[in-house]
């Protein structure tokens, strides 16, 4: 996901579920030629596996079609991670005016696709994995799979969807052609479509038989989706501010505020103030002012303003301040029906 994998996104999964991690899609060309985009990407990985924290596991995915500049990138960020994915995935415009990503799936680039994963593989001390979408006709990602496998990748994820610059997730991903690859190649497949809550996670897996499954954009909205909960959308907001506190300059102002607004979107956007919050998510300047937006403005919108320190058994205090319940504490019987956070009215219309 295009500047939305930040270091401080991925603790937050990682904190609540997510087994392994992968970075934005990184440029290759830019790590080799560019120190200040190379410094940022180090520091934003060193940062993620220090001992005042961790994002777990984490793969640096890389783009592109030069295969000796892709190398030399991939080995100046090795060090720092756990494995290395071959971006075939990306559908968007860029990707097919620069020929790369998902525009590298047709049968006239396998043997260059190939040529990547072996030369990765036989240059780097991390295993080499690939992601990869339906390839035209179908039947052939089976084939190309299988060839990326003989090439020397350790394990293939694969978005069981065509590439569409416009509309990335047109339709149902089509599962069987995940199991297909599970049941034809030898190394472990990842699943990637159709999750948007636990339950698809759970269902994904036992029909695929994958090795794991993959999220992307439903975790925008709910970074707690692995562990099958929907957090109250400030409590998760405040959150990864604090996460951005702890990996410092690892994440930018805009995808701060992306973030922010996509946790409040998940389940907040139908509510009359939502578009009165965007503008002014989108005039703060620091993460002190979009604390304030959330603890102070967003609090009075939801009618929070008259909350007190609420004990419930076994769990801390309410958070005065906030007036936000903590993850398990039952507000019900405290607040008037039309007072509840807005998690529990999105709960029982999801119910």
């Amino acid at each position: 996901m295009v500047n939305q994998s930040d270091t401080p996104f991925r603790a937050l999964v990682h904190n609540h579920g997510a087994t392994l991690t992968y970075t934005e899609m990184l440029q290759p060309a830019h790590l080799v030629s560019d120190p200040d985009y190379l410094a940022f990407h180090r520091r934003a990985l060193e940062l993620g596996c220090s001992s005042s924290g961790s994002t777990g596991p984490v793969i640096v995915q890389v783009c592109g079609n030069d295969q000796e500049v892709i190398v030399r990138g991939a080995k100046t960020v090795v060090d720092l991670c756990d494995g290395i994915d071959l971006n075939l995935g990306c559908p968007q415009d860029i990707a097919r005016e620069e020929h790369f990503g998902a525009y590298l799936l047709g049968k006239k680039d396998w043997s260059l696709v190939q040529s990547i994963v072996s030369s990765l593989s036989h240059s780097l001390s991390v295993p080499v994995s690939a992601k990869l979408r339906l390839c035209s006709p179908v039947s052939s990602t089976l084939t190309l799979a299988s060839n990326l496998q003989a090439s020397g990748a350790a394990f293939i994820a694969l978005h069981a969807r065509h590439p569409s610059a416009r509309r990335r997730r047109q339709g149902a991903a089509d599962l069987s052609v995940v199991k297909a690859l599970v049941e034809g190649v030898d190394i472990p497949v990842i699943s990637n479509g159709n999750v948007r809550t636990w339950d698809d996670v759970l269902h994904n897996k036992d029909y695929t038989g994958a090795s794991g499954v993959m999220v992307g954009e439903s975790l925008l909205g709910n970074p707690y989706l692995f562990e099958g909960t929907i957090p109250d959308p400030v409590s998760v907001s405040l959150e990864y501010l604090e996460l951005c506190r702890m990996y410092p300059d690892t994440a930018t102002p805009k995808t701060i505020q992306t973030h922010i607004r996509h946790f409040m979107e998940h389940q907040c956007k139908r509510r009359p103030w939502f578009l009165q919050f965007c503008t002014k998510l989108g005039q703060c300047t620091s993460l002190d002012e979009i604390e304030a937006l959330l603890r102070v403005k967003v609090r009075r919108w939801r009618g929070l303003t008259d909350l007190s320190v609420v004990q419930t058994e076994g769990k801390e205090a309410m958070d005065e301040d906030t007036g936000i319940r903590t993850q398990g504490v039952d507000l019900t019987g405290f607040l008037a029906e039309d007072e509840l956070p807005d998690s529990y009215s999105m709960l029982e219309l999801e119910m």
